[in-house]
């Protein structure tokens, strides 16, 4: 079993907490929800092929299920990196159904460079999928509209 595998299956609980003011004035309220990698994980799974998340969307989701203002975007970004390393250990023993981490994608619409293979191997899979990727400036790409 892969290091990612593992920290995905690492038995975790969800915590609220009481957010740092910063982030409490920026999404509003101050109950703040640290997920865990599985329920990340639960969430990137239900997303359909040809739809696409962005971090926000993906943080809204389990604030709502478990009565929280907001869920933490530094340990959400972190978990769905877990996910997305966890996914491409699966599909290297031979998986075939796992997660579709590359539905998700950033607030501005350009792509993970922290995902496996950076920003191109996110760009392969959407393009797989039918999405145009277009560059955004010098270092970035993007989902076209």
């Amino acid at each position: 079993m892969g290091k990612n595998i593992e920290k995905l299956h690492k038995h975790q609980e969800p915590e609220i907490k009481e957010g740092p003011e910063k982030w409490n004035e920026k999404f509003g309220g101050n109950k703040m929800l640290i997920a865990t990698p599985l329920i990340i994980d639960k969430l990137v799974k239900t997303i359909p092929e040809g739809t696409l998340v962005d971090m926000e969307e993906l943080r809204s989701m389990p604030a709502e299920d478990y009565k929280a203002d907001y869920t933490c975007p530094l340990t959400t970004g972190i978990f769905l990196n877990i996910v997305a390393r966890a996914a491409e250990e699966y599909r290297e023993e031979g998986a075939k159904d796992i997660s579709p981490y590359w539905r998700v994608i950033k607030n501005d619409r350009t792509l993970n460079e922290k995902f496996p293979g950076g920003m191109e191997g996110h760009a392969a899979l959407l393009q797989k999928e039918g999405f145009t990727i277009i560059p955004k400036g010098k270092n970035k790409l993007m989902v076209k509209d």
